[in-house]
């Protein structure tokens, strides 16, 4: 399975707001420098989570963006879902573009959409808070 760039810089935002969270608001400038990620697809992905009512973003000169929710009532596997734009992970996934001529009697389809029904399971297994328990060791590289 392959996660989109954007779901991967997503996680990596709820991350680092995860380990700030009790210190203090976080800027997209440093989660752009922490990560040596672009501040422009940053800027996306923050509206996207705030939209999404994962973050909230307080404006003004010390202005910056923190977790909504605790750590705790974030499912990753949720995550991952609102933010890939489809799971597509062969052809004969997307009915409106598939031109694979065996598709009507393949097995294959069945035992990758099990594969991809187990790989978001695991992922529901998981909160952000499980993902950050050692938040010192993150904080010090980040």
């Amino acid at each position: 399975m392959h996660l989109t760039q954007y779901t991967d810089y997503s996680l990596r935002v709820l991350m680092y707001t995860a380990v700030k969270q009790e210190k203090e608001l976080s800027q997209i400038r440093e989660i752009s420098e922490a990560y040596l990620i672009s501040k422009n697809h940053l800027m996306k992905v923050v509206y996207q989570l705030g939209k999404l009512g994962y973050i909230e973003t307080v404006r003004g000169r010390n202005g910056g963006i923190r977790l909504l929710k605790r750590p705790e009532e974030i499912n990753i596997g949720k995550v991952v879902r609102e933010t890939e734009d489809n799971f597509h992970i062969v052809e004969c996934f997307d009915s409106e573009r598939n031109q694979c001529p065996i598709t009507s009697v393949c097995k294959l389809q069945f035992a990758l959409g099990d594969a991809l029904q187990a790989y978001l399971k695991v992922l529901d297994q998981y909160t952000l808070a499980d993902i950050t328990k050692n938040k010192e060791e993150l904080a010090a590289l980040l």
